[in-house]
């Protein structure tokens, strides 16, 4: 199998690195955390300007009408600089309301100009009784840490009706909805946002809530390949130099093995990765392949984090220092979503639920 980019795509990947490089240098990125800014409002006029913002929204909504694996790229060198803007929310929530809404072009329009839209899918996740939920076109409950939910006038909110997860628009604006500002630990702005017998402005329709879930996990997915990859190659740089017993640490045969750990795991989250945008983009059904990613990246995440933390000593924790950055980002994108318990655990009953599925991708069953 063939996972590297097109021409096409490799050139889409280096514009955007290029854009992040000029904005997210670790002086810029150390400006930001003490900016209190909800996130990198210059660069993210810069994503509107060169249209980063509207990859998978179709042409005929204003957006560019490409694929997962275009969004891929872009996203995994904005992992490469952290930089803190709204991506792959924006356009997930925009194309969502394209493929499933009806009389929503207001809505879209907004988004494309810019101006933010936040998305929430944890009552997908949350435990029973927790999270939203739909009674008719009003919204209860509760969601927590919705990133920029304090700045975002529309919101795309998972919300539970009967026992089916829907995907609804709601203003964010209107009565019924309080919301209390803070500050994630990446830099990112986030609230938790309160709802009272809200009005919905539209439910969508079909499987939005299955497309954006998929969507949601290839672009968590894709954040963590760049941040593990930018995080390894400095570390490594780092213990090629760092010396011990007049000897560099990366020497040892510890850290050697340590490195090509979380070499290894990186690498198998990318054929995973490559296979489910894939699959996205063929518009072939990825729930399996869907789940089994969402752990994968969870454990890269964390995992090579914490060994890249703890191989630079007391420069990992040092917050003048550019690393302890990598793991507020490996942290914030764990527990974005559910952890890998949950989708471990859905994955289970996915299997159980489909026992004869065998181990090709050609029967009924995976179609």
């Amino acid at each position: 199998m063939d996972f590297q980019l097109s021409e096409d795509q490799r050139a889409f990947a280096d514009m955007a690195q290029s854009l992040f490089a000029d904005y997210c240098s670790d002086d810029k990125l150390r400006e930001h955390d003490a900016s209190g800014q909800p996130f990198m409002q210059e660069l993210w006029q810069q994503c509107v300007t060169a249209g980063l913002h509207s990859i998978l929204v179709p042409e005929s909504a204003g957006g560019l009408g490409l694929g997962a694996t275009e969004l891929l790229a872009v996203l995994e060198q904005q992992g490469r600089a952290l930089a803190q803007v709204p991506l792959w929310p924006q356009q997930v929530a925009a194309a969502a309301l394209v493929k499933f809404g009806t009389g929503l072009e207001a809505a879209v329009r907004s988004a494309m100009d810019g101006e933010p839209m936040a998305l929430s899918l944890e009552s997908l996740v949350a435990s029973r009784g927790a999270g939203l939920r739909l009674q008719g076109r009003l919204l209860n409950g509760r969601l927590q840490a919705v990133a920029l939910g304090a700045q975002a006038r529309l919101a795309l909110v998972a919300a539970v009706e009967a026992d089916v997860p829907k995907m609804v628009l709601v203003d964010l604006q209107t009565e019924g909805v309080l919301r209390e500002a803070g500050m994630r630990q990446d830099y990112c702005g986030v609230a938790d946002i309160a709802f009272s017998n809200t009005p919905v402005l539209a439910v969508l329709g079909g499987r939005a809530a299955d497309w954006v879930s998929e969507q949601a996990i290839a672009c968590l997915a894709a954040l963590q390949q760049g941040v593990t990859q930018e995080q390894l190659r400095r570390t490594v740089e780092y213990v090629s130099e760092r010396q011990q017993f007049d000897r560099p640490i990366g020497s040892f045969q510890l850290v050697q093995g340590q490195m090509a750990d979380g070499y290894i795991l990186m690498q198998t989250q990318r054929s995973a990765l490559c296979q489910l945008v894939w699959r996205l983009d063929a518009g072939l059904p990825c729930v399996p392949q869907a789940h089994a990613l969402r752990a994968q990246s969870n454990e890269l995440g964390l995992k090579v984090g914490r060994v890249a933390q703890h191989v630079h000593g007391g420069m990992g924790v040092d917050v003048t220092y550019h690393m302890h950055r990598f793991m507020f980002w490996c942290r914030a994108l764990a527990a974005e979503f559910g952890g890998a318990a949950h989708h471990l655990e859905a994955l289970g009953q996915w299997l159980a639920d489909n026992d004869n599925l065998g181990w090709k991708y050609d029967l009924p069953e995976d179609r």
